[in-house]
């Protein structure tokens, strides 16, 4: 199934079914974590909303659970529902580029059953590359209701980790770049490496040089080492890029495919966890 859309695609429909569309920004820099709004109010797709990183998309850290644990998703059914989003509604999501952002809004619509989300190819660059209109108009948005249909066994939890690892019921996948992974350097977190056991699968490795998502069948190519009849799960710092491996997996004909919310900075929030820094 495609969860991508081209900006000449969303384009078409945006001219001729705006009222059946919904398109959200979802722009954030961890370093600012206002750049996103900011960006979004000075312009903007033609009627996108915009939903933050921390805001919408996260619930409050606590000591246990990761840096990016998951907002109450009944409080975030309801919340896209009053942003217009029912069964018939096409969603389209952008970040600034092919960001990792995107990916997470994608994920939590698709546990929740919408099947007609997608994420814009390319982004904001691109539409504007194409030379496509922006605005700084705020929508007037429309309130319906969104029916959510959670699918079970699409969310791994620190237990399921553990008890799988320990028993090779699974395979874990870290979705960092190498260095971090190999614990060389760590900008976030005060530990240093990866959760024992887990393989390394950075998520900007999923784009072509030209920066474009890799095709299905380059997807495939690319997890070939991993069998599609053991089950994924894919974490990474605290899961937000773990989102774009999540998507490409399904992309690539995965099935089998958890997130890990909680990840590494779930992990290491146990003293008793030990960390590993070697290739695995």
């Amino acid at each position: 199934m495609p969860f991508l859309i081209n900006v000449n695609r969303l384009k078409n429909r945006l001219d001729n079914n705006l009222d059946n569309t919904v398109v959200i920004d979802v722009r954030f820099d961890p370093n600012d974590p206002d750049a996103g709004r900011k960006m979004y109010l000075e312009s903007h797709l033609p009627g996108a909303v915009y939903l933050d990183l921390e805001k919408d998309l996260s619930g409050k850290p606590e000591k246990h659970g990761g840096k990016h644990p998951l907002p109450d998703m009944n409080l975030f059914a309801a919340k896209a529902g009053n942003i217009g989003i029912d069964h018939d509604t096409t969603v389209v999501i952008y970040d600034q580029d092919n960001d990792m952002f995107a990916a997470r809004l994608w994920w939590m619509l698709h546990i929740l059953g919408h099947e007609r989300t997608y994420v814009l190819e390319g982004g904001y660059n691109r539409w504007t590359e194409e030379g496509y209109e922006v605005t700084a108009e705020l929508p007037e948005l429309k309130a319906k209701k969104f029916r959510a249909s959670r699918k079970e066994n699409q969310i791994a939890d620190i237990e399921e980790v553990k008890e799988k690892l320990d028993r090779d019921a699974a395979i874990l996948i870290d979705s960092r770049s190498r260095n971090r992974y190999l614990g060389k350097e760590e900008p976030l977190y005060p530990k240093a490496g990866h959760i024992p056991g887990a393989k390394n699968y950075f998520w900007k490795d999923l784009f072509k040089e030209n920066g474009t998502w890799k095709k299905n069948g380059e997807l495939e190519e690319h997890f070939s080492s991993l069998p599609k009849h053991t089950e994924i799960i894919v974490s990474c710092g605290s899961g937000i890029s773990a989102c774009p491996n999540v998507l490409a997996l399904k992309m690539a004909g995965y099935e089998k495919v958890k997130l890990y919310p909680g990840s590494f900075s779930d992990w290491i929030s146990y003293e008793e966890n030990e960390v590993a820094t070697k290739e695995e």
